[in-house]
């Protein structure tokens, strides 16, 4: 639920952006102004201080305030030192978003903790098992897209357009339904029955180009999502070429029939 709220809230703020002829900045992105209803379906409300960005002289897109306004810990800092607000604005608030919704920690320290945890390799530490077990592929990948986002420099953050790809695949991953039967004590399952991107028994195996076996709409989905590198080692792929992997999923089948 966590993920698909996070490709909501990017196809959200896509939609704004691109607006013709002036982008909308929402200025304010945060939690709270973050409504779900029933369904857990997000909506981005208050654009009490959103703003249409203007081309400058310079062909840049922005809107000057000498009064900037927004929430701490979420505020693009560029835009409280300058006073210039641009779509990069949003994009760093998306990225501490991420976090939380990633960590559920307070947004005034996640970002720190992040970076550190990232660069020993240690993100299993703070992930918010409150939100059920994250793939692992998963949480590298959404923590790794907010280190992108959060960049204190707005010239080092991305486009939220270029990292669609990622995050719609993301968002796909997370929205795949397994069938209760495959909702099993852990404990019991064999670990090669598991699909290293899912986290879940594996209905349909394939072999990767890198030897690793993965649910073929999961490994689909990062493949046509632009990646050329192996989810579980980083390193590029020599093809994209899946093999169908018949006695694994022989053996599932069989498991399964001793363990309704």
């Amino acid at each position: 639920m966590r993920t698909r709220i996070i490709g909501e809230i990017c196809r959200a703020l896509l939609f704004l952006h691109s607006n013709n002829p002036n982008p909308i900045v929402h200025g304010d992105l945060k939690p709270a102004n973050i409504l779900l209803d029933a369904n857990l379906v997000s909506k981005i409300s208050d654009f009490g201080i959103s703003r249409p960005l203007i081309e400058t002289n310079t062909n840049t897109l922005k809107y000057f305030t000498e009064n900037p306004r927004g929430t701490f810990a979420y505020i693009d800092p560029e835009f409280v030192s300058r006073g210039e607000l641009t779509v990069k604005s949003d994009v760093y608030s998306f990225g501490v978003i991420i976090l939380q919704l990633l960590t559920g920690k307070l947004p005034s320290i996640v970002v720190a903790d992040v970076e550190e945890v990232v660069e020993t390799n240690s993100l299993h530490l703070i992930i918010d098992k409150s939100a059920g077990e994250w793939p692992f592929v998963q949480a590298k990948q959404l923590a790794n897209l907010r280190l992108r986002c959060a960049q204190i420099r707005r010239r080092k953050r991305p486009d939220l357009e270029n990292e669609w790809k990622l995050v719609e695949f993301l968002t796909n991953v997370a929205s795949l339904t397994v069938s209760p039967r495959f909702k099993l004590d852990e404990k019991s399952v064999p670990s090669y029955f598991m699909c290293p991107i899912l986290q879940e028994v594996m209905k349909d195996p394939h072999v990767a180009a890198d030897g690793y076996t993965y649910e073929a709409a999961a490994i689909n989905g990062w493949l046509d999502s632009g990646h050329d590198t192996s989810p579980m080692t980083n390193l590029p792929l020599l093809h994209h070429e899946l093999t169908p992997n018949y006695a694994l999923r022989s053996a599932v089948q069989q498991w399964l029939l001793k363990h309704p």
